[in-house]
């Protein structure tokens, strides 16, 4: 039988995608507040992946990757999908959202994306969040998975959180908790 123990620590990450500057600025300050200091965040780039969200937010939409730096507990995921859908509320214009916000953590194993939404990939991890396998480390590298968004499996996607995944790794080096190998 094994041992029952706690997980290693994760980072938080969040993409945002949108169409206002001022937005989004208040956005980052919003999820800063709740989710901790940004370590790093991609410059915005046109998000061309899916007209999805061109109905409801318009076109020319822009996105962005936002890197937390706290090392947090996974079991934060619920509280964590909950507050990004309540920050999304805070960005209506004309019934429509501003601003979409997909949260989800990096663990040295997988990335892992929030989810309101339950399919066969997707565990619910309880309030009404399902956690979404989007990536899994293997061989060196995070790979995409049959299930994963075409814009997560995109390569520069997969080096973006290789590289987030190696300062996840350093943190939780520097707390002892994990090992120097991995």
């Amino acid at each position: 039988m094994g041992k029952i123990g706690h997980p290693r620590e994760v980072k938080l990450f969040a993409s945002v995608i949108f169409h206002r500057d001022a937005d989004l600025e208040a956005a980052l300050r919003l999820l800063s507040d709740t989710m901790g200091p940004i370590e790093e965040k991609t410059s915005p780039a046109p998000f061309t992946h899916t007209t999805y969200y061109d109905r409801e937010m318009g076109k020319g939409l822009m996105r962005l990757f936002i890197l937390f730096s706290p090392l947090v507990d996974r079991e934060i995921l619920p509280d964590i999908k909950i507050f990004t859908n309540a920050t999304e509320d805070l960005f209506v214009d004309e019934g429509g959202r501003t601003v979409n916000i997909d949260s989800g953590y990096i663990a040295l194993e997988h990335v892992i994306l929030a989810t309101t939404k339950g399919y066969a990939h997707r565990v619910y991890v309880g309030k009404g969040i399902h956690a979404d396998l989007t990536l899994m480390f293997n061989s060196g590298s995070y790979r995409a998975l049959e299930w994963t968004y075409p814009d997560y499996a995109e390569e520069q996607t997969i080096a973006l959180f290789n590289r987030w995944r190696e300062l996840c790794r350093k943190a939780l080096r520097t707390r002892g908790r994990t090992d120097p190998n991995v």
